[in-house]
């Protein structure tokens, strides 16, 4: 009867304490959130040169409307790639 008692309690999981991201995983999620801010800086616009007059080529152009996102949804995949990447198995 014993036999089975320890087999069992050898059988439950280790905890490794620690975090659980390695420096790797932090790389990533800093670069993703500089991309993220890049994105919104481009999002972003410059004072216009007439308050009065409105420029619809500047506030609709290419770099607001679709490369602007485009570089935010890159810089959250980036995040999502930082939380989901596995550490490198240690050579023993």
């Amino acid at each position: 009867m014993e036999t089975n008692k320890t087999v069992q309690e050898n059988k439950q999981p280790k905890q490794s304490g620690g975090l659980q991201f390695t420096r790797d995983n932090f790389m990533w999620m800093i670069i993703g959130a500089v991309v993220i801010a890049v994105g919104m800086m481009l999002m972003s616009g410059g004072a216009s040169t007439n308050a009065s007059v409105f420029d619809k080529t500047e506030v609709y152009s290419f770099r607001r409307i679709t490369l602007a996102p485009i570089v935010i949804l890159l810089g959250f995949g980036i995040e999502v790639f930082a939380i989901l990447k596995k550490p490198k198995a240690k050579p023993e």
